[in-house]
């Protein structure tokens, strides 16, 4: 691992963090847990609080003679305090890393990602 990058933590070692160093056990619940697709993502804050807006960019055709439009269609929102909004970008920044140092960089420029 290169020098300045984070480190990673293992699951146990987070949650000791979080709890003051009591041992806990973590058990999941995915009997209620649904799955989405989102291409789009819109983010807002308070104080208090993070929104994060999940849904699909749709590409409506224009008629002739209008402005081609984009519709954000939002399914669904997620509302975090900061602390787990942090934990967040942490966790998806390690994923990222790690899926750039096995297939490359991703690039965000649409331009750029086009083949000649």
């Amino acid at each position: 691992m290169a020098a300045g990058q984070p480190t990673e933590k293992p699951v146990e070692q987070q949650a000791r963090e979080q709890t003051g160093q009591q041992q806990v056990r973590l058990r999941l619940d995915e009997r209620n847990m649904k799955t989405s697709y989102a291409n789009a993502f819109r983010s807002n804050g308070t104080p208090e609080e993070v929104m994060l807006d999940f849904g699909v960019n749709v590409v409506n055709p224009p008629q002739q003679g209008e402005t081609p439009e984009i519709v954000f269609q939002i399914s669904e929102r997620i509302v975090l305090n900061y602390y787990s909004a942090k934990r967040l970008a942490i966790t998806l920044s390690q994923l990222i890393r790690r899926h750039e140092e096995q297939f490359g960089e991703l690039e965000l420029d649409v331009a750029k990602r086009r083949k000649s």
